[in-house]
């Protein structure tokens, strides 16, 4: 009985409505406000789309892309580019790993022996602040405006494509690094530095037991971003099989453009799976 009335009590305090509900519409309403304007300025008319000119044009684009080209001569073609197009991410990534590594150590406060005194050093704190700052250049560089530079310096191929991928995910991979070491617990590392460890051992033996699986995990989702990278990259050149879709959009044969496509989201379609099972098999 005293549960049947406590309960009774209960339901008769709860408010009949959100009590927060004015806060939640007021954010709304100053999303949209701010929201629109970009909008506007971006000339976003999705309605456009559903105009029956629209909608014929767009009819007879994807019906010049069946059937695929099943030529054999073409799919042997397909194969190589493929495999090229997983070459230039996985060399690109492992240039980006021996970029990010050094970039993310020296950019770890946690390692810095001069602020076991309570603050880091002049020296230290500059090189620190240089290796951020590198970081941040790297990242901010698109890989496809890389593309395009080392195109002109390195001419057409894979190297422009892999040089791309090298530093701008080298960037990325050392920025993200860095903040994952800074997130785990730096006593057993600071213990090591105060009793004469020295940065690499304490890195080792401290730090990378923490870290390691999320560091590989994010290190495998960067790698499978490449692989869409580099797909892009060969509009600009860079070889793989966006150069081979960029020559087939040129020559207007829709059929080799339908089956590099359908190629593009297996390729995603197993990189993404196998992230997935090296993800898991780390826990």
């Amino acid at each position: 009985m005293a549960n049947g009335s406590g309960s009774a009590v209960a339901s008769a305090r709860a408010p009949a409505r959100d009590p927060a509900w004015r806060g939640r519409v007021a954010w709304l309403v100053a999303g949209c406000v701010l929201l629109w304007p970009m909008f506007v300025l971006t000339e976003f008319r999705p309605w456009q789309m559903l105009d029956s000119r629209s909608l014929r044009v767009t009819a007879r684009f994807l019906a010049g892309f069946m059937p695929p080209a099943l030529g054999l001569e073409f799919l042997k073609q397909v194969a190589v580019e493929t495999w090229r197009t997983v070459a230039i991410a996985t060399a690109g990534i492992s240039l980006a790993l021996l970029l990010a590594v050094p970039l993310a150590l020296l950019a770890t406060a946690a390692l810095s022996v001069s602020s076991l005194a309570g603050r880091m050093a002049a020296g230290p704190f500059v090189v620190r602040q240089a290796a951020r700052a590198l970081m941040v250049a790297l990242r901010t560089v698109p890989e496809l405006v890389w593309a395009l530079v080392f195109v002109r310096v390195v001419g057409l191929g894979p190297t422009s494509g892999v040089l791309a991928i090298a530093l701008t995910y080298g960037g990325m991979l050392g920025k993200v690094f860095a903040e994952i070491l800074e997130s785990c617990d730096a006593h057993p590392t600071r213990t090591l530095l105060a009793n004469g460890s020295g940065r690499l051992q304490a890195f080792f033996y401290s730090l990378l037991p923490q870290a390691a699986p999320e560091l590989t995990s994010y290190a495998i989702y960067r790698w499978e971003c490449a692989i869409r990278s580099s797909v892009v990259l060969g509009f600009v050149g860079a070889g793989g099989l966006g150069q081979l879709m960029d020559g087939s959009l040129r020559m207007l044969r829709a059929s080799e453009v339908s089956t590099i496509l359908l190629v593009f989201i297996g390729l995603v379609a197993l990189a993404d799976g196998m992230s997935a099972w090296l993800r898991r098999s780390l826990r």
